[in-house]
């Protein structure tokens, strides 16, 4: 472009993605896909259960309230497990944190992962806020199908833009395609117009990203447990900034020298190689058997199938093979110390080495006292990580998207264990059938870890019922987390 078109202070048309996500959120009726509703409601259940059991660890709770002791909202949104009533931003930073801090539930692999489900921090803040603000008026609640929607729509923004566009590969964290499906959406459910709706996103891209500094060696720690909190609570700050008038910046992404794409994207265009619709919902990817990096959930199973023929021979092993996606390569392949469960969680030879020795792998076992086990790192300088081509070629294809990951193991007098092969995990479409049930379970189990008996008892049977949860009013569904 030439140097008289960059001086042109004319201010252009919006970018063209800001206008389609715009249109998106503004007019798209995902209702029309049950099987996208239904599979909210079960995305629902997950990401509170966990983000339940995630109150059980002081590490996670220490960073919940108020941002300062005394700063709370009477009428405010309310903190599922919690007593905490607080402004819709600091809600949605403590919901956020709190479902994503264990890492398990739903995930979504493409050219970029993350995790859609980190959304409903801003979703159930602003729904539950504004619930409560429609009642103190006289008028009538959200409903907890309002809620299922907005979910759908902000997994949608946030898995359609992953699809194509590897923000890793340039060093950027995830988290940035929560703040850009949060602000979206949550200006949409403020009744924001659609000129509101671009001016907020265009605001989220100017934000640019946080780096992946904190989910790699040797930097690898605990804000990759709230980046998430803090991605959707920076949302919900720009939608309500965006329905108060504030301006926006039309060609955020396009704009040479100065935009995202050419300051933070090297130069590359986004690409997108679909519409904006229910794929990802009616897609995604649950957490279910393990707490684990999702790269990892399928060589996990496989080591829990190998464990009853290593257990007993665990000094005889020579060597451990690991074959996996190029993604897995590249984000969980860890030598050296693991100072922390943050490193745990996304180190493949670790999540490998436990169910190995023990038959499982749980939230516990990222702890230091497991950790300190001394076969643990034992096993781990014995395994071999190698990409799998096959795998990474199944992991892109549209119609595949499998997790493939293969284990090994060979002992010293020349003998060696089958090799398992997974190709999809429990929580993959291709095995809803199997995983629901499994789902279901992991729910109770999760929830019982901090509510009355009473309480699980009511949530159960409103959360079992499609129809009775959607029509639920929001304030009264988040009545029943309050402890």
């Amino acid at each position: 472009m030439s140097q008289q078109a960059i001086r042109n202070a004319s201010r252009p048309d919006p970018d063209p993605a800001l206008i389609d996500v715009a249109d998106y959120v503004l007019n798209y009726d995902v209702t029309q896909s049950r099987e996208a509703m239904e599979t909210a409601r079960y995305c629902l259940m997950d990401t509170l259960g966990c983000g339940l059991l995630a109150l059980n660890y002081p590490a996670c709770t220490k960073l919940l309230g108020p941002v300062v002791p005394g700063a709370s909202m009477a009428g405010g949104a309310r903190v599922p497990g919690t007593n905490f009533e607080l402004d819709p931003v600091r809600a949605a930073f403590n919901i956020g944190a709190m479902i994503r801090w264990l890492d398990f539930n739903d995930t979504w692999l493409a050219a970029e992962w993350g995790h859609p489900s980190d959304n409903l921090g801003g979703v159930l803040a602003v729904a539950d806020y504004l619930s409560r603000k429609a009642i103190a008026d006289g008028e009538k609640p959200l409903s907890v199908a309002d809620v299922l929607t907005a979910m759908i729509k902000a997994h949608e923004i946030q898995g359609v833009i992953a699809l194509e566009n590897g923000f890793n590969r340039v060093g950027l964290d995830h988290v940035l395609l929560v703040r850009i499906a949060t602000t979206a959406v949550v200006t949409a459910m403020l009744g924001g117009s659609r000129e509101q709706v671009i001016n907020a996103l265009s605001n989220a891209w100017i934000d640019g990203g946080a780096l992946r500094t904190y989910r790699h060696a040797p930097n690898a720690g605990s804000r990759k447990s709230w980046a998430a909190g803090d991605a959707t609570s920076r949302g919900v700050w720009l939608a309500l900034t965006a329905t108060r008038g504030e301006m926006g910046y039309p060609s955020a992404l396009t704009t040479p020298n100065w935009g995202f794409e050419d300051v933070l994207f090297k130069g590359d265009r986004l690409s997108f190689s679909q519409g904006y619709g229910t794929y990802v919902m009616e897609n995604v990817l649950f957490k279910i058997s393990f707490p684990a990096e999702f790269h990892a959930q399928t060589a996990v199973e496989a080591a829990v199938t190998l464990h009853p023929q290593v257990k007993d021979r665990l000094d005889d092993i020579d060597r451990i093979s690991i074959e996996t996606q190029e993604s897995g390569v590249r984000i969980i392949d860890k030598t050296g110390s693991l100072d922390n469960p943050a490193d745990r969680d996304h180190c493949i030879q670790y999540m490998v080495a436990v169910p190995l020795i023990k038959g499982n792998l749980t939230a516990e076992d990222y702890e230091d006292d497991v950790a300190a086990d001394p076969r643990i790192d034992a096993l781990r300088d014995k395994m071999q990580v190698r990409e799998n081509e096959r795998f990474s070629e199944d992991y892109l294809d549209p119609k595949k998207r499998s997790i493939a990951n293969a284990v090994q193991v060979f002992f010293k007098d020349g003998t060696k264990t089958d090799r398992v092969e997974v190709d999809y995990p429990v929580g993959h479409r291709r095995r809803r059938d199997e995983g629901i049930p499994l789902l279901n379970a992991k729910f109770e189990r999760n929830i019982t870890t901090r509510l009355s008996l009473a309480q699980c008892e009511r949530i159960f049977s409103v959360c079992n019922d499609q129809a009775q949860l959607e029509s639920t009013p929001v304030d009264e569904f988040m009545g029943m987390w309050v402890v």
